[in-house]
């Protein structure tokens, strides 16, 4: 699944795709680079934004940072514009908003990712069911201006939130009438889960396949990797164009880990490392393994 982020702050690209005919062109790019999807955002969920936040969190007495009207604004033109030139192309969109899921659908989209598992919206899934399109339900702890001062968890408790969480969203689909099969979910590396945390998750994700449904893992540039790599860079955590071999590295780790889909900013590393992690996957349980050199057996 191709990233395309078509807003000015997004943590990994800051802007760079933020003009409708730049964020087509990216799009047409990773498609051409082998994803086999394409995830598009308008609305940044980096933490510290203030997506999701409803009117009145906190006594501020202000809206989400972005309303549904700019958000389709953004989103709109350029799912139109792909689908122009790849008519094909499966397209996801990434909102929690009810009002761009029915305006994306109705404009092609096929899937609709909602970083909040149907709970910053309660409209959202009553429009997904209507429109019979896929949804990838992800779990979020909190809301993005809440992570950075969070408590933390430990692993088995994690574990625990996370599934709960998702058993929650999953309650939510069915109530609203959602196709079981139409489902994918997501354990939300970085939403809401402190660096270590996440790799942690990423060492248990196995474990929410026994919920019954595929998992989606976006782990591509998340800041728990630029803390994994301090090491290299000054105890800094590495900078987000540090973080491509992490990504990979992370990536390979999930789909041994049971994930069916990786939501990836670059395509073509990420599809050559799927192959291989694919292979692996292929030949467990099999009983085949190498000779030992000095017996032949």
């Amino acid at each position: 699944m191709g990233i395309v982020n078509i807003t000015p702050d997004s943590f990994s690209d800051g802007g760079r795709y933020f003009d409708s005919e730049a964020a087509i062109a990216h799009g047409i790019r990773l498609l051409d680079d082998g994803a086999d999807l394409l995830d598009l955002g308008a609305e940044s969920t980096r933490p510290g934004s203030r997506a999701g936040s409803p009117d009145g969190l906190a006594g501020s007495g202000l809206g989400p940072a972005v309303s549904a009207e700019e958000e389709q604004n953004r989103l709109l033109p350029v799912l139109e514009g792909i689908l122009a030139v790849r008519p094909e192309a499966i397209l996801s969109v990434d909102t929690y908003k009810a009002e761009t899921a029915r305006a994306a659908c109705a404009a092609g989209a096929e899937i609709v990712n909602d970083v909040s598992g149907f709970f910053w919206d309660f409209g959202l899934a009553a429009v997904c069911s209507e429109a019979g399109c896929g949804v990838v339900l992800t779990h979020t702890r909190g809301r993005p201006e809440e992570w950075r001062t969070q408590t933390e968890l430990d692993p088995n408790e994690l574990l625990a939130t996370v599934r709960m969480g998702l058993e929650a969203s999953l309650d939510r689909a069915a109530e609203a009438g959602i196709a079981p099969e139409a489902i994918v979910l997501d354990p939300g590396y970085g939403f809401g889960k402190r660096f270590d945390e996440n790799f942690a998750l990423l060492a248990r994700q196995e474990a929410l396949l026994e919920l019954g449904w595929p998992l989606l893992a976006g782990v591509s540039r998340k800041s728990f990797l630029g803390r994994a790599l301090a090491s290299l860079h000054g105890r800094q955590d590495a900078p987000v164009a540090a973080r491509e071999t992490a990504s990979v590295a992370a990536l390979v780790a999930a789909i041994l880990h049971g994930a069916s889909v990786v939501r990836v900013h670059q395509a073509r590393p990420a599809v050559e490392a799927a192959l291989v992690a694919d292979a692996v996957v292929g030949m467990q349980g099999t009983g085949i393994r190498e000779p030992r050199p000095e017996t032949g057996l």
